[in-house]
């Protein structure tokens, strides 16, 4: 007679998602860097890569995703993820010399928050809607 499988790991995936590291998006002290003026223009203007989404055009700097449209990325705006993610950028990333504060070198300081507002779009247009424009122009002549 066969025993019976003993199923005591069957709640453990999440803990086991969090140490995987096939689809491994960056970290909050990254995309802190990141935000910084002269990185966030440069991520936020890039040049037309076809191996990424949407030729590279439509980033959003705050999640570190590349989206097929400007639509998409619109619509991405208005997510629980993003929001969620603007709300964990309001901290301060943990800093070195936040650990030696806490250890006792130095005075501690509270954890400063600040505001993070949802990065502006220029307007750009997508190549297909740029075609789709065209033709609409065509058929109006």
């Amino acid at each position: 007679m066969p025993y019976r499988r003993k199923k005591y790991h069957d709640g453990d995936t999440h803990l086991k998602k969090q140490w995987r590291t096939k689809r491994r998006r960056k970290d909050l002290d990254e995309i802190d860097e990141d935000m910084k003026p002269q990185n966030a223009e440069k991520l936020l203007n890039q040049v037309v890569h076809l191996d990424k989404p949407g030729g590279a055009q439509f980033y959003c700097l705050h999640c570190a995703r590349y989206f097929i449209d400007d639509h998409a990325l619109q619509d991405h705006f208005k997510t629980k993820v993003h929001k969620r993610r603007l709300k964990a950028l309001e901290l301060e990333p943990y800093s070195k010399e936040e650990s030696e504060r806490a250890a006792g070198k130095g005075n501690y300081e509270p954890i400063k928050r600040r505001r993070v507002e949802t990065q502006p779009t220029g307007g750009i247009v997508s190549a297909m809607d740029a075609i789709e424009m065209e033709k609409k122009d065509v058929l109006s002549d």
